[in-house]
């Protein structure tokens, strides 16, 4: 009986979970500020008369920025058309979700300099495709 008095309590470590919460923290607040950026480049959008406000819906979704020097934005990172197929077809195969990709365009921007990006979504078998736009007032 005198054993059972002179032993210790058992406790756990509780370090190693606190440095996964930590870092599960980090990695989050990385993550969205990243998404943020991608959304957030100052463009001038085009004005749109009709349409409905997107729901945020659980789906993997890629932006891809067309900015009025013809600079293409495939989410944070700069990418050419010739490799937009390539990489969209990357993103779909990555996800088991149906993907959507949303085009920031520029007003200024012609339609002949999105239309390869469409192809592009096309090619790599993407159909949900979504302009944003600002609402004309």
């Amino acid at each position: 009986m005198n054993d059972a008095r002179n032993r210790k309590p058992v406790s756990m470590n509780m370090t190693p979970m606190i440095d996964v919460v930590f870092l599960l923290i980090i990695f989050f607040l990385v993550s969205s500020h990243l998404v943020q950026q991608e959304t957030q480049l100052e463009l001038d959008l085009p004005l749109a008369v009709t349409g409905a406000e997107a729901a945020e819906e659980g789906g993997k979704r890629v932006t891809i920025n067309l900015k009025a020097d013809g600079t293409v934005l495939l989410g944070a990172s700069e990418a050419t058309l010739e490799e937009l197929d390539g990489r969209l077809a990357f993103e779909r195969e990555r996800t088991s979700e149906p993907l959507e990709v949303r085009i920031r365009a520029d007003d200024g921007i012609p339609f002949g300099e999105v239309k390869p990006v469409l192809v592009a979504c096309a090619k790599a078998g993407i159909w949900d495709v979504r302009f944003a736009v600002v609402e004309e007032k």
